[in-house]
């Protein structure tokens, strides 16, 4: 059983303390484009190692994951934002969009 605690039982760190007081210095000796990059980084290697299927998957929990934890409210929100959010972009139509989208997607099939 895992020890929550910030020192274990010989009076040492635990590896929980020990990586919350890295991950403060680590905060203090980097700025945001540090870690755009590393995250760039990071993404770049899992999409390397991971195909089409894995994405699907952890796309399919974490709808599955908010539609638990969220109600028909916040759907009606989150969709009223995003129509606004459209209405104010760039200008381009919605039959832009759809064809832009078709294209991508179509690209992404091949």
């Amino acid at each position: 059983m895992a020890n929550n605690n910030s020192t274990n039982n010989n009076g040492k760190m635990s590896r929980e303390e020990a990586g919350r007081l890295g991950g403060k210095a680590t905060s203090k000796n980097h700025d945001k484009e540090f870690y755009q990059e590393i995250g760039q980084k990071g993404g770049e290697s899992t999409s390397d190692s991971h195909g089409k299927q894995f994405y699907q998957e952890i796309g399919q929990k974490g709808g599955q994951s908010t539609s638990n934890s969220h109600d028909k409210e916040f759907y009606q929100e989150i969709g009223s934002e995003g129509g606004k959010a459209r209405s104010n972009s760039d200008g381009m139509s919605r039959e832009e969009a759809g064809r832009k989208g078709g294209q991508a997607r179509s690209k992404n099939n091949d």
